[in-house]
């Protein structure tokens, strides 16, 4: 019976492939023109002011359109564009002209890849692991650091905030995925551009929104994703247009999953149900010529996500003391930004002016017995800044400079409920109520061609960050009376310069040899300082550690990136000096635990390439080595990802409406330990075994005017047992993913 369950994909995957592979090509000049697809129109058909812009892609005033050419089934390097924050402020520049390794997941990888949620759309990506402790959360790990140490920006506005927590956390899963454009996933330390918390690197989340190249138009879509692992269901519909002078872009969507089928003879897992939520709009409006305006707003939601790794049993890791159910509830995030960007005059040539608003709130009740349950809340508002402004001094280069400010003020309470007498008692909250946190930057960066075969970036920021709050800090006096919790005001405040310069030499117009150093700054947040987190791992708690000094880095790329017709590939080393690393230390008493500064350094190999063959086919392939060591205490740093790499074989029609992937996973064990990851219920005694997957993905467009599309993901199709190293959710056994979208 187990045979006949393996060989099963197989056939499922070898009908599909010959079905797309059969299906005879459609006469384009029987076509009927349809939305969604991006075409040039005729000048009158375009709004005035764009009716004079030219047609190469190198024009400036670039939207949120992909332009007016249908992608390349296999763009290369150089036709891969990194917008950053913002395009026309920072200039567009391609892959193989950054000094860092850079990848962008588009439009089109993300229809390939089917996501529900922001793990499915990220993980495999060379060097990132996307963990999740619960099947509702996910944390991508870039350079082996995450949380508080990689950045992660929706529109160039900062998802993070100054109560993400240290380690793993969940936010990066409140975006719904059919809201994404695209991903720009830049690596190495990015705080002289971003500021305070891109220490391994930074995910920008680029949204949808109306296409002004394409004239008045009206249009949408509804995708449906359906998964048999879990029987989940992920719908949304859209809509959107163009008339005159403005465009709006509007989507909502609806996720429900159930309990997940994992690999092997693990069958369900318990408590990884969930629902979600979401919905956002998108409003441009061209002022004049040179100038727009764009209005956004988002609202995500989820309900009743558990967290999966306290509940028993522990299948993978020990029991680490008594389990408590803990469930998020509420678990939502709104984001509202006005942003008004355009071409300069005089010695301003582009500039961008963002305000915004976003909103956190995380709700959570955890089971402590059957006389005990903590209900606690937290609710972040920010407010945000941002100024840019860039000078293009021709041969002498072009010159990026703004200012960005965030004002995070924090509500949150805690109580404690009997349910057998239903009587509240109030209780810690997990931060201190009407916490502030204010973090200000400014910046500039220079990039100049100092040779015909030597281009080179530097830039400077000065960073200052303020907090004010109150946290309860247990003083432990000598002698006989016990610890006491007091009442503390705190209002520290941290401020550093970092640096950065990186250079790109063409040693041939098909090979560049890169290089960068990279100075990293993050002050310590309201979870390093003031919290007070329960712990499952260690049975214990995090209190409060006011005495926390910035961490510190200085990261050291070299790499070399070739860009051939039929060979594109990325090769870089990296060596990241972490000083006054905040790492988890025992407290002032057992089962407390606090934060200290650890002078720590991470390293490792980084590779992606692929090669094209004949007739539409390519062979590609990632991998990635990491390892990170505590220098004062000679340990492993904690949850470092295990080796790991992709290997797959692809086939795209010219338009890449239609295709084929093979491609295997291929993970190292992971049994390089720190002493938090041995009591940690999310990894197996001994460490995370080592797995690889079998994977295949087909899509075809069908209709005489090509407006339905269909799709089929088969994953783990020899059904294994594994694990993401430090997850709390199984991975899925042999699971199909079918989907289908209709353009209207």
């Amino acid at each position: 019976m187990r045979s006949c369950r393996n060989l099963l994909p197989f056939l499922v995957a070898a009908f599909c492939c010959a079905l797309a592979a059969a299906q005879p090509p459609v006469d384009d000049g029987d076509l009927q023109e349809l939305p969604g697809v991006t075409v040039r129109p005729d000048a009158e058909d375009l709004p005035e002011p764009l009716r004079d812009a030219p047609a190469d892609e190198d024009f400036d005033f670039e939207f949120d359109g992909s332009g007016f050419e249908a992608p390349a089934p296999y763009p290369d390097l150089t036709q891969q564009r990194f917008e950053g924050l913002d395009g026309i402020t920072r200039g567009e520049k391609s892959l193989f002209d950054l000094p860092q390794l850079g990848t962008v997941i588009d439009r089109q990888d993300l229809i390939e890849r089917q996501p529900q949620d922001m793990f499915q759309a990220l993980e495999k990506e060379v060097g990132v692991l996307v963990q999740r402790t619960a099947r509702g959360q996910a944390s991508p790990f870039v350079r082996g650091l995450t949380g508080q140490q990689v950045l992660i920006l929706i529109d160039g506005v900062r998802l993070n905030n100054s109560t993400f927590r240290a380690g793993a956390n969940q936010y990066f899963n409140t975006i719904d995925p059919g809201q994404v454009q695209r991903i720009e996933v830049l690596r190495g330390s990015q705080s002289v551009l971003y500021g305070s918390d891109a220490i391994g690197g930074a995910i920008n989340v680029l949204t949808r929104g109306p296409d002004a190249y394409r004239g008045d138009y009206s249009g949408g879509s509804f995708t449906e994703y359906f998964s048999t692992a879990d029987y989940g269901s992920y719908s949304r519909m859209n809509v959107e247009g163009w008339g005159n002078l403005t465009g709006v872009f509007a989507g909502a969507s609806y996720l429900n999953v159930n309990d997940l089928d994992t690999g092997g003879e693990l069958g369900r897992q318990p408590f990884t149900s969930y629902d979600q939520y979401a919905g956002d709009v998108k409003v441009n409006h061209l002022l004049d010529d040179e100038t727009m305006l764009t209005l956004a707003l988002s609202h995500f939601e989820q309900e009743n996500v558990p967290r999966s790794d306290r509940f028993p049993p522990f299948v993978f890791g020990p029991p680490a003391g008594t389990p408590r159910p803990t469930f998020f509830d509420p678990q939502q995030r709104d984001l509202a930004y006005l942003r008004l960007q355009g071409l300069g005059d005089g010695w301003v040539d582009g500039y961008m002016v963002t305000g915004s608003y976003a909103r956190q709130k995380e709700g959570s009740r955890e089971v402590r017995s059957a006389t005990r349950e903590d209900l606690g809340e937290f609710d972040v508002a920010t407010g945000g800044v941002t100024v840019l402004a860039s000078s293009d001094f021709d041969a002498l280069g072009r010159l990026t400079y703004g200012a960005d400010y965030y004002h995070d003020d924090v509500d949150a309470f805690k109580n404690r409920l009997n349910p057998l007498t239903g009587a509240v008692t109030p209780d810690v909250p997990q931060f201190p109520d009407d916490s502030i946190y204010d973090r200000a930057g400014a910046f500039a960066t220079w990039d100049v061609r100092l040779t015909d075969r030597l281009s080179t970036m530097a830039g400077v920021r000065y960073e200052n960050v303020d907090l004010r709050s109150t946290p309860i800090v247990v003083i432990d006096p000598p002698g006989p009376p016990p610890p006491v919790n007091v009442p503390t005001p705190i209002s520290p405040s941290c401020n550093d310069w970092v640096g950065q310069v990186g250079m790109v030499y063409e040693l041939t117009p098909w090979l560049h040899l890169c290089s960068s150093i990279s100075e990293g700054f993050r002050a310590p947040n309201l979870d390093d300082l003031v919290a007070t987190n329960t712990l499952v791992q260690q049975a214990g708690q995090d209190v409060p550690s006011i005495d926390l000094g910035p961490e510190h880095s200085t990261s050291y790329d070299l790499g070399l990136k070739f860009n051939g017709p039929r060979i594109r590939s990325q090769v870089f080393v990296y060596w990241i000096d972490l000083e006054d690393n905040i790492l988890r230390t025992p407290g002032p008493a057992v089962g407390l635990f606090q934060r200290a500064n650890r002078d720590s350094y991470l390293n490792g190999v980084e590779w992606a390439g692929e090669c094209l063959l004949d007739a539409g086919w390519s062979v590609y392939g990632n991998f990635a080595y990491q390892y990170g060591q505590n220098l004062e205490d000679d340990i492993p740093l904690s949850r470092i990802p295990p080796t790991q790499g992709i290997v797959g074989l692809r086939w795209r029609d010219e338009e890449r409406r239609n295709w084929i992937d093979v491609y295997a996973w291929l993970v190292r064990k992971q049994d390089r330990l720190n002493f938090q990851d041995f009591t940690d219920a999310r990894i197996p005694v001994g460490g995370t075994p080592g797995y690889q997957t079998y994977n295949v993905r087909v899509g075809r467009t069908l209709g005489v005017c090509r407006n339905h599309q269909v799709s089929l993901t088969l994953e783990n199709l020899f059904d294994e047992a594994y694990r993401v190293h430090g997850s709390g959710v199984d991975g899925a056994g042999f699971n199909a993913v079918c989907g289908y979208t209709y353009l209207y």
